[in-house]
């Protein structure tokens, strides 16, 4: 067996020690030879030229009675001179091995490799969990889509993936790198996100220098991907404006944020210490008549005129859950022009009427 050659067949490309490949490479021919030759006791050897070497250990003794585990007295000193009766020796294994063999050195080789390669990528990013990472949409696969970094592989599950978004192999995408796994999982080490709120958090720390800086804060992001993120922010400095710098003029700062959801409405509230306040702009952009917190401001009645109660729901009701999440609060809606006022409660029927309010 060429070992060197079959070094090279895993290595090209790699970047690895030659001394690192060198010990895996004589992992891989003792595993060959340990399958042929279980009973035996034996190692491998790496000289100075870096050739490979197997010996068996073999005890020393006056008569040997089985060649395969001992050796005579008069060849051990051939081979050491300090050799001695009862002890052992590592002597040259002249034993073959043959195909099936060879195919578990390139196998223990080629795990060994990717063991270390893996603790390499996972020592690179598991440092940028958490942070938005740059990439090329290299190939769509059953569960996903795989996105290059550099020369390192990512994996974008469907479940991460912004719904009814068509990414094209080739085009440059952003992505949260939601979790850095120690070991491959299905292949994959690196997993991406796009679909979660803080996806959309970590584009406005970008995009925005006011929220990188924490001139302002973001309070609160709820979303539900594809349809609409809503975004609470308070400003430390009374002098700047935080929707407006989040918005920027004509929405210049927030669009490049918008094509990276392709076209998700992204709301962007103003915190304010009244609860009754918050619920009003979180239920945009539905325009609120009213609205009473109960007693234990567990429950917001919200009176608004028909026209726009399916705005204030969302369709399939999702508008009016986002505002749940964000506020904490139950969402009663009541209705300004009728005779007699009642919750609207989020049951199938609203849900249905719903579906055509945008």
């Amino acid at each position: 067996m060429n070992i060197k050659e079959v070094i090279q067949e895993f290595v090209a490309e790699k970047g690895l020690d030659s001394q690192v490949l060198i010990s895996i490479a004589a992992e891989g021919v003792l595993a060959a030879y340990q399958k042929k030759y279980p009973h035996f006791v034996l190692r491998t050897r790496v000289d100075e030229k870096e050739s490979f070497f197997v010996e068996i250990e073999k005890k020393v003794v006056a008569r040997p009675t089985d060649n395969e585990q001992e050796i005579s007295l008069t060849k051990a000193k051939n081979i050491n001179k300090d050799s001695a009766v009862d002890e052992t020796i590592w002597v040259p294994f002249d034993g073959k091995i043959g195909r099936v063999e060879i195919l578990k050195a390139r196998q223990v080789i080629a795990q060994r490799i990717r063991e270390i390669e893996s603790k390499q990528l996972y020592e690179a990013f598991k440092s940028k969990e958490g942070e938005i990472v740059v990439g090329v949409v290299q190939k769509h696969e059953r569960m996903g889509v795989v996105v290059a970094i550099g020369e390192a592989q990512a994996f974008l599950p469907k479940t991460n993936a912004i719904p009814g978004e068509n990414l094209v192999v080739g085009f440059t995408i952003r992505a949260l790198l939601n979790e850095v796994l120690q070991e491959p999982v299905d292949d994959h080490q690196l997993i991406l996100d796009r679909s979660s709120a803080p996806f959309v958090q970590r584009l406005f720390e970008l995009e925005i220098p006011e929220v990188f800086e924490k001139i302002v804060e973001i309070k609160h992001i709820v979303r539900v991907a594809g349809y609409r993120t809503k975004i609470v922010v308070t400003s430390r400095d009374r002098n700047i404006d935080p929707v407006g710098t989040c918005v920027g003029v004509a929405g210049s700062r927030i669009k490049p944020i918008l094509h990276e959801l392709h076209g998700e409405k992204i709301d962007v509230i103003g915190w304010s210490e009244s609860l009754e306040i918050r619920v009003k702009n979180a239920l945009k952009p539905a325009v609120i008549d009213r609205i009473e917190l109960s007693p234990d401001e567990q429950t917001a009645y919200v009176w608004l005129s028909e026209d726009q109660r399916a705005i204030a729901i969302g369709k399939g009701g999702r508008n009016i859950a986002l505002v749940a999440q964000l506020t904490g609060v139950n969402v009663q809606l009541m209705m300004s022009d009728a005779s007699q006022e009642e919750p609207a409660q989020e049951n199938e029927n609203q849900e249905s009427e719903s579906d055509t309010a945008e």
